[in-house]
C-alpha cells in the first residue's frame, strides 16, 4: 500500500466520513473539531441537547452538509440499532469512533452507590452497557458496510483504568469515586478491540484504542465536573510523570494518527495518552 509521505497527505481526512458517538460530550467535541478541520464529514450520534447547540456551531465554522447529528438514548438499544440502520443506508462510514459512556452518578460515579462495596447490578449493567454494547452494536451495524468497501478504521475510546486500578490515596477525603464496573467495562472494550482487528483485518478494517489518563473536566458543570483548583487536581498532577493533568486538544494527535492513513498498518493496539502515569 503506498501512502503519501507529506504530512498534509498522510494525516488527512479528506473526503472520509466519520461516525463518532458521545460526541457533546467534554472529550467529544474535541474529537469532533479534531475530525472537521482534517477534512472529515461528520455524523454524531447522542442524546443530549448539547448537540443541537453543537451542531449550529460546527456548521456556522465548517460550513453546511458537513456535520449530521442523529439523536437517540442509546440505552433503548433498539432504537439505537435502528438508528445505525438509517445511518449505513444513507453513509458510507470511513472511521467510527466508540466515544460514548455515561460517566455519572447513575453510572456508578462521585457515589457511594458506585464503590466496590455496595456497587449495584445496575451501576455494572449500565456500564457494561456503555463500555462493551454499544460499541459492539455499532461496529455490527456499521462495519458490514465497511467489510463490502474493503476499509474502515475503528477506534475505541477506554481509559487508562483498564490497564491499571485507582490508586485509593487518590481518593481519600474527596467525593470522587471511580467506580470498578467502569474499569471492568474499558477493560472488555480492549479485548473486544482487539478481537474486531483480528477477525475484520483480512477485510481492510482496523480497530485499535485509544486510552486517556488524567483528562478531567474543568469546564462544564455537572456531577462529573472538577472545578480549577480543586485540590483533587493536584493529587491528579503528582501522579503523573509530566506533573499535570492533560488538555482534551492532547488527544487530538492519537485520534488523527488512528484514524488516517498514518496509521494503515497499525491494528488490535492500546495507545496511552496519560502524561506517564502508567509508566511508574
Amino acid at each position: 500500500m503506498l501512502v503519501a509521505l507529506d504530512r498534509s497527505s498522510l494525516f488527512s481526512l479528506q473526503g472520509k466520513v466519520a461516525l463518532l458517538t458521545g460526541a457533546s460530550g467534554f472529550l467529544g467535541r474535541t474529537f469532533a473539531e479534531t475530525l472537521l478541520a482534517n477534512g472529515a464529514d461528520l455524523i454524531a450520534v447522542g442524546r443530549s441537547a448539547k448537540l443541537s447547540k453543537q451542531e449550529q456551531v460546527w456548521t456556522e465554522k465548517y460550513g453546511p452538509g458537513r456535520v449530521h447529528c442523529f439523536y437517540v438514548d442509546m440505552y433503548d438499544l433498539e432504537a439505537l440499532t435502528i438508528t445505525l440502520d438509517e445511518i449505513a443506508q444513507h453513509h458510507a462510514v470511513d472511521v467510527l469512533i466508540n466515544n460514548a459512556h455515561e460517566l455519572t452518578p447513575s453510572s456508578g460515579f462521585n457515589t457511594p452507590a458506585g464503590s466496590l462495596e455496595q456497587g449495584t447490578m445496575d451501576v455494572w449493567m449500565r456500564n457494561l452497557t456503555a463500555g462493551v454494547c454499544w460499541p459492539a452494536l455499532t461496529v455490527q451495524r456499521i462495519g458490514p458496510g465497511m467489510k463490502d468497501r474493503g476499509r474502515g478504521s475503528i477506534i475505541n475510546i477506554s481509559t487508562m483504568y483498564a490497564m491499571v486500578a485507582p490508586r485509593p490515596t487518590l481518593y481519600e477525603g474527596t467525593a470522587f469515586l471511580n467506580p470498578p464496573a467502569y474499569s471492568a467495562s474499558k477493560a472488555a472494550m480492549i479485548a473486544f478491540t482487539r478481537y474486531v482487528a483480528s477477525f475484520w483485518g483480512p477485510y481492510g478494517i482496523r480497530a485499535n484504542a485509544i486510552l486517556p489518563g488524567p483528562f478531567s473536566n474543568t469546564e462544564d458543570a455537572g456531577p462529573n465536573s472538577v472545578q480549577a483548583g480543586d485540590p483533587f487536581i493536584e493529587k491528579l498532577k503528582a501522579n503523573t510523570c509530566l506533573g499535570r493533568i492533560g488538555g482534551a486538544e492532547e488527544l487530538a494527535g492519537a485520534l488523527l494518527f488512528l484514524a488516517s492513513e498514518a496509521s494503515s498498518y497499525v491494528t488490535g493496539q492500546s495507545i496511552v495518552v496519560d502524561g506517564g502515569w502508567t509508566a511508574v
